[in-house]
């Protein structure tokens, strides 16, 4: 399985209300052997966080060399979060949100896993993602937070 990760999971990993969850779902996708795509988006986003989130990244790398993923922004993406925006499933506000969701969608992910439930994790939205993506040539993505993927 793939699964894309965004920003809010490295996060929660050290966040009170997520770290219990997140901890364990990290510990349980790796063990899965599953692969975890993250991207430049997520990188960039993660500038601003504290030291500890960018080192949990510099850490999984060298834990799970094979099974880490990096994925970068492409025309591709730009141009397939344009089209979230413009059937209205995101504002132009929510841009960098889009962007994940391509990524997630052209790099064929099993799911896109996000503490965001606003612009993510929303019943509403995904349906709206899915319209766009089944418009688009892409296959239908599921979006989940981490909780939701632990057995």
């Amino acid at each position: 399985m793939k699964f894309y990760i965004d920003t809010s999971v490295f996060g929660g990993y050290f966040d009170r209300e997520f770290s219990e969850d997140t901890i364990k779902f990290f510990e349980y996708i790796f063990g899965q052997n599953a692969t975890v795509i993250y991207s430049d988006i997520t990188i960039s986003e993660l500038e601003k966080a504290p030291k500890k989130v960018i080192g949990l990244i510099q850490t999984l790398q060298e834990e799970n060399k094979r099974r880490l993923e990096y994925v970068s922004n492409n025309d591709e993406a730009k141009s397939l979060a344009r089209r979230y925006i413009l059937e209205g499933a995101l504002t132009q506000k929510s841009a960098e949100d889009a962007l994940h969701i391509a990524l997630a969608s052209i790099h064929n992910v099993s799911v896109l896993v996000s503490w965001n439930f606003r612009h993510r994790v929303n019943f509403i939205r995904i349906q709206q993602y899915n319209a766009v993506n089944l418009k688009s040539g892409y296959k239908t993505i599921d979006i989940r937070s981490p909780k939701e993927i632990l057995p």
